[in-house]
């Protein structure tokens, strides 16, 4: 799938001419974006945190908007041209999506930012394919090892199973989240545990991407995904992650997290299994509330650590904000966080560095 968004927009070259330079980070912060197409009506790009959208054309057929200074961050964004929404030809830099992707701009900023890559020791990243009898369908998985992991070694690492949202691969959280480069930074820093984390698929059933968006909100497609996902992940994933790496197998080294729809999938999972994870990270959840009704007293006492997060700005918050008194209601003990910001991944960005540091502290016990 990469490959073939990749050649569009290679092919997107002759169609729209020989493409300018585009983003363009200035100094200051602020991006110019430009999309060469001659013969285009109206273009306008659409970008995080930019609310003009309207671009110009100069004599060259160049559009061009110039934004006001920018946060450091990456920026996604694509183009509209003339009713038509593409990704920025000339940009190598992919947000991947099922449904769809878009570019990204990226505003450097100090090293002292968790997602900035610095000269420090790298993990490592390695891709698993294999055939789920569960699904029924073809599905990988990815594994993040910390800097130094030694295969032969006597020594496990805990692991932390971490998901994606709705309509994103599995690789998104290494593309737009940066959850690799973020662990090599706060590793390098002495602010959290060496761990080895998985990046599985979110999807019990891939109806839930074909679907769409015929089946969208659909709740018994909902509900099915769910517990397949949860099958795939306790049978498929796990045993295979614990067969082929170093990492411990008890409920107090194993921890499970996602956002938006992964956050749903994480809470369900984790709450409702609480001999096998110990910590739960629920960012922006979506959906929240399916099959937590039988969330029990056991879960409350043995869970380490549940943080849950949403931003101020996203249309979920309320939903959220209700979950985090019910959990109370429950007796479920557990940290809510509130920060500025929409359902994006420059609140969940922020979310990993704020979650990750605090996993596998044995004062949590």
């Amino acid at each position: 799938m990469r490959a073939y968004f990749l050649l569009v927009a290679l092919a997107a070259g002759p169609v729209f001419g020989q493409q300018p330079f585009s983003p363009e980070v200035h100094p200051d912060g602020s991006v110019t974006f430009r999309l060469r197409a001659r013969n285009a009506n109206a273009v306008s790009v659409h970008a995080e945190g930019v609310r003009e959208t309207t671009m110009e054309k100069d004599d060259q057929g160049v559009w061009f908007l110039t934004t006001p200074p920018l946060t450091p961050d990456l920026y996604a964004y694509s183009f509209t041209v003339d009713g038509v929404r593409m990704m920025d030809p000339a940009n190598p830099m992919l947000k991947y999506n099922l449904i769809f992707s878009e570019s990204q701009a990226h505003v450097p900023g100090p090293a002292s930012l968790p997602w900035e890559i610095n000269d420090v020791p790298r993990g490592e990243l390695h891709y698993h394919f294999y055939r789920s009898g569960i699904a029924g369908d073809e599905r990988k998985f990815i594994v993040y090892t910390p800097p130094g992991y030694d295969a032969a070694a006597r020594k496990k690492y805990p692991a932390l199973y971490l998901l994606g949202g709705y309509s994103d691969d599995t690789d998104s959280w290494i593309l737009a989240g940066r959850a690799n480069v973020m662990l090599d930074n706060l590793l390098a820093r002495g602010q959290c545990q060496p761990m080895v984390v998985v990046l599985p698929s979110g999807y019990g059933t891939m109806e839930m991407i074909t679907g769409y968006p015929r089946r969208l909100g659909d709740a018994d497609l909902n509900r099915r995904n769910l517990e397949l996902f949860r099958e795939t992940l306790l049978r498929e994933v796990i045993p295979q992650t614990e067969k082929e790496y170093r990492v411990a197998t008890d409920q107090g080294h194993r921890a499970i997290a996602g956002l938006s729809m992964g956050g749903t999938e994480s809470l369900c999972v984790g709450l409702n299994a609480p001999e096998r994870f110990g910590w739960i990270g629920a960012f922006s959840a979506g959906g929240v509330g399916t099959n937590l009704a039988a969330v029990s007293e056991k879960a409350a006492r043995q869970m380490r650590l549940v943080w849950m997060s949403c931003g101020t700005n996203d249309s979920l918050w309320k939903t959220n904000r209700y979950l985090s008194d019910w959990l109370t209601s429950k007796g479920v003990r557990h940290t809510w966080v509130e920060t500025a910001g929409a359902h994006t991944y420059q609140v969940w960005r922020r979310d990993f560095a704020e979650f990750a540091p605090q996993l596998f502290q044995e004062k949590r016990k």
